[in-house]
């Protein structure tokens, strides 16, 4: 699993340890079966593989990652066998379903009762030889594997860069730190696990094996229990606690005792799960250790500890905003956080300015980093505000709140970017592609799901090529179900220009592949552009689950586009075509995972969203959709992200004026012919940068 995950992450092959040998031929071949998914090896790669005698159970391992990395994995069928050409006409197809069963119409009939309706009409082998080749585009994409170190070595590198994110990981990632956290329990350790839900990943393999857990707060006690029930680390969701064995309660209640004097105010809000745990760890059972005791204790309502945050709500409720900006004096990370409030408040400006200059310091990077993007986003009204909970799922609501200050926002950047450059690493030489600046700063991937090409949300890139191709692919686990891939299309003012999905087939500059109502072997959709033909401004893909399980609880799902030019042909998917491909595991119904754009010039880019609606339990469409999508994406789209040019800027103020010798390097993918011993920041890294 972990060479597979080095391979998918960081795009690097773990060096292999087998004997010498003639690897040669072996590896001329997987450089070759690499290249029709898109993808070469190094020359250091291709050499060391040339140079092993196992070069082919390497070579296999490879090519099966990176084929699951794009989607080419898996068989795509379409419905319509010579898709994106001869796609009938919505209305002219029903009519030949409707037909073919010998219904008589003129009655309210059901689609998915059709035998002609839903199901594949031929194989995959019918589809190949429908379909050309795919002709060669020097558009086409390559990208580059590179050597890594031995495979512990790349484990242990992983290990420490993910319990030392300065940012909340994805669901996938926390899986992935538990597995190498129990082959690296023996190993080297980070310095510091700045992230609370990363940390009980850890804490859980140290109890395990006898050591003490590095807690400092009651919530990370609790944390750890709902890790070693295999739970929600997050606290999002409840967690069944498990019956633990007794030294486990004892590591757990000693642990609480420790830090729970200074910290009982930290309980009540999670109260219910306090007191289920409490059934598992007997806490009279443990009379020497009173202060854990006492958390149970306020968990039921026995003893009383109100939370800082609660008589900060207190004081602002009172109208008594100077009372909450000296208790929020004590707890710099809420200070900050309450930092609007506060601006909006009738205390004069310089005070709270004054008071948040003293906290700076304490606050972590990543939090002033958002305070960074939050002010540029408040010099006037938001079309409307959007929250999104840790799973991605968005909501908006109207932006009732006042603009601040022009002068109180330039202040504050000029003291956010002061800290931030202060704590920015000097660099000798530091060398930048211009593809990174417009991605935003990953500040959380919680929302981000596993693939290839994924970017934080708020990121643009660029989309080159004259056909853009969606695709969406998912496979049930247990019960018949059918997702709906259709794309929405909007004009210059967000209004309504069109759709396609299974309704419509056909529209202005594209179609689509047909309805498949069934996974039991994996099912896929397409939708293709022609985007010299299409005239909306904006397109909105969503995949929408119409019955049957839900993102989550499928097998597998993803969705992903290819681009390609005009008089290229081949299969519907073509590997070395994807762009992206992003695996769909949300709770909502409906997933909006990317919006295009076209600027004035004709030119089009993605801008990323990670957004899943709730929508309904079944027969989610686009044409329901579409008030709040539309709402979703405008609000987004107007957002002022901060970008990694912006750090870029402020990396550059200390960067030294050095010719010679390793380079920083920031970047989408690791470039061939650096010089030795040069740090990379590649999309596996770009969190990295944040600073502490």
């Amino acid at each position: 699993m972990s060479e597979s995950l080095i391979i998918q992450r960081a795009l690097r092959v773990p060096r292999s340890d087998g004997a010498p040998g003639d690897g040669a031929a072996v590896a001329r071949q997987l450089d070759s079966a690499l290249l029709s998914a898109g993808f070469a090896l190094s020359g250091p790669l291709l050499a060391h593989l040339s140079g092993v005698e196992d070069a082919g159970a390497v070579a296999d391992r490879v090519l099966a990652a990176v084929r699951e990395l794009v989607g080419a994995h898996v068989r795509h069928n379409t419905y319509f066998l010579d898709f994106p050409a001869n796609v009938p006409d919505t209305l002219e197809f029903w009519a030949e379903c409707l037909r073919d069963a010998g219904h008589p119409g003129g009655e309210v009939v059901n689609l998915l009762d059709l035998p002609l309706y839903g199901s594949y009409r031929h194989t995959y082998e019918e589809l190949l030889a429908a379909h050309e080749e795919l002709i060669a585009s020097a558009k086409d994409r390559v990208t580059v594997l590179h050597l890594g170190g031995p495979l512990a070595e790349e484990e242990r590198a992983l290990y420490l860069a993910l319990a030392g994110s300065p940012i909340p990981l994805a669901e996938h990632d926390l899986v992935a730190l538990g597995a190498l956290a129990l082959s690296c329990v023996d190993g080297e350790q980070p310095e510091e696990i700045p992230v609370r839900e990363n940390r009980a990943v850890v804490n859980r393999v140290r109890v395990e094996a006898g050591a003490a857990p590095l807690v400092d707060t009651v919530t990370d006690v609790l944390r750890l229990a709902c890790a070693l029930s295999e739970g929600d680390v997050t606290l999002e969701t409840p967690t069944r606690f498990r019956s633990f064995r007794r030294p486990v309660r004892g590591a757990l209640m000693r642990a609480l005792d420790a830090v729970a004097a200074s910290k009982l105010g930290d309980v009540r809000k999670d109260r219910e799960a306090w007191k289920r745990l409490g059934e598992r760890l007997h806490p009279h059972e443990y009379p020497k250790l009173p202060h854990a005791r006492d958390v149970f204790a306020v968990a039921r309502g026995d003893k009383e500890a109100r939370s800082l945050a609660g008589r900060v709500e207190v004081a602002f409720r009172d109208g008594d905003p100077g009372r909450a900006l000296d208790l929020l004096r004590t707890a710099p990370g809420m200070l900050v956080r309450s930092l609007d409030r506060l601006l909006r408040s009738d205390l004069p400006a310089d005070r709270t300015i004054t008071a948040f200059t003293e906290v700076l310091g304490q606050v972590s990077g990543r939090v002033l980093l958002s305070l960074r993007e939050h002010l540029e986003n408040r010099r006037t009204p938001d079309v409307a505000r959007v929250f999104t909970n840790r799973r991605g799922r968005g909501w908006v609501t109207a932006d009732e709140r006042t603009p601040l200050a022009d002068d109180v926002v330039a202040r504050l950047c000029a003291l956010l970017d002061d800290e931030l450059l202060r704590r920015l690493p000097a660099v000798d030489r530091l060398v930048v592609d211009p593809d990174v600046l417009p991605l935003a700063i990953p500040l959380s991937a919680k929302a981000t799901s596993r693939g290839f090409g994924v970017v934080p949300r708020g990121s643009r890139v660029p989309v080159d090529g004259a056909v853009l191709r969606f695709f969406t692919y998912w496979r049930e686990e247990a019960k018949t179900t059918d997702f709906d891939l259709s794309v929405q299309m909007l004009d210059d003012d967000f209004e309504d220009a069109g759709q396609l999905s299974w309704t419509s087939l056909t529209a202005v500059g594209g179609v689509h592949s047909g309805d498949i109502t069934s996974s039991a072997d994996g099912a896929s959709e397409f939708i293709e552009l022609d985007l010299a033909k299409v005239t909306a401004r904006y397109l909105v893909p969503q995949v929408n689950v119409y019955s049957g399980e839900g993102f989550h609880q499928v097998a597998e799902s993803f969705f992903g586009f290819q681009t390609l030019e005009a008089d290229q042909r081949g299969m519907p998917f073509e590997a070395r075509a994807v762009r992206v491909k992003s695996d769909l595991r949300g709770t909502g119904r409906v997933a909006l995972p990317v919006v295009f754009a076209r600027a004035d010039d004709g030119t089009w880019s993605a801008f990323w969203l990670h957004l899943h609606l709730i929508g309904h339990p079944v027969f989610n469409r686009v044409e329901a959709n579409q008030s709040v999508a539309t709402l979703l994406v405008r609000a987004t789209a107007d957002r002022r992200y901060l970008t990694l040019g912006h750090l870029v800027d402020l990396l550059r103020r200390k960067a030294g004026e050095a010719t010679t010798g390793p380079v920083t390097y920031i970047g989408v993918e690791r470039p061939d012919g650096l010089p030795e011993d040069s740090d990379v920041y590649a999309l596996d890294r770009l969190s990295e940068l944040v600073p502490l």
